[in-house]
């Protein structure tokens, strides 16, 4: 039966891969890789690193463009569903006309596989078709939660305490949660760290974590988030492309 590798790779930092990882890119015979462009492209550059780096055998790099995505698009939910459809019929067609009845395909994700990446659930639901059959593994490599954790030297919970993860886009729409004192935001396209207006949180903020490019900021919110909206736009016109993630953290009472 066919075998497909989903391999964390970690937030940047060639240094981040681990010992499985490493191990389990040396079982892949095929590697697939999405093209997002351009602007990108040194992301790509480091995929091609990892792999001169650490793989030792025989293997083939199949490379396709991303499906495109609406990223403005009011339905967000509906926008991405219809773009997952896409790259599952992709990944379908992939796994089928790239591999052997026992071949072994991997993909290589940013981060680890379990945390805001859809590549495990697009693979579940070619499964359930059952038009190909295969096997999945899943590697787990460091996300850039942990990364930005790393940087600013922070235990992102308080002792006996839980944090929350959540996205841009929910917390523009919903504000800093009411039963939350410590939170983890991804997938800001907006700043929305901007727009609050608590007066007790201090900020935990980080681009391109794990890369020569790293930048981190942090600080009472209300005093350094103009700072790091001229970060955000500075950076993303230099490099055509911004990936941030930040911790916000209610300050107790004295």
């Amino acid at each position: 039966m066919r075998t497909v590798y989903v391999i964390g790779i970690g937030a940047g930092d060639p240094d981040h891969v681990t010992v499985a990882a490493v191990a389990a890119m040396n079982r892949v015979e095929v590697f697939f890789t999405v093209d997002k462009g351009p602007d990108k492209a040194d992301l790509a550059a480091l995929r091609t690193d990892l792999l001169a780096r650490h793989v030792t055998g025989p293997h083939r790099v199949v490379q396709v463009a991303d499906p495109p995505r609406d990223r403005a698009a009011p339905d967000y939910q509906d926008a991405v569903a219809r773009w997952q459809d896409r790259r599952e019929a992709l990944y379908a067609a992939l796994i089928r006309d790239e591999l052997g009845p026992e071949g072994v395909g991997g993909f290589l994700v940013w981060g680890d596989p379990a945390i805001y990446d859809g590549t495990l659930r697009i693979l579940e639901r070619i499964a359930a078709r059952r038009e190909v059959a295969f096997d999945v593994v899943s590697i787990p490599g460091i996300s850039s939660v942990q990364a930005l954790a790393a940087a600013h030297r922070l235990v992102l919970h308080r002792t006996g305490r839980p944090f929350t993860v959540t996205t841009g886009r929910r917390l523009a729409e919903r504000g800093f949660p009411p039963d939350a004192d410590d939170v983890v935001v991804v997938l800001d396209a907006r700043n929305a760290f901007a727009e609050l207006t608590d007066t007790d949180l201090d900020i935990y903020w980080g681009a391109y974590l794990g890369t020569a490019d790293e930048v981190l900021v942090h600080g009472d919110l209300q005093q350094v988030k103009g700072r790091i909206r001229a970060l955000w736009a500075q950076r993303r016109a230099a490099k055509g492309w911004i990936m941030d993630t930040y911790l916000l953290r209610r300050r107790d009472p004295r």
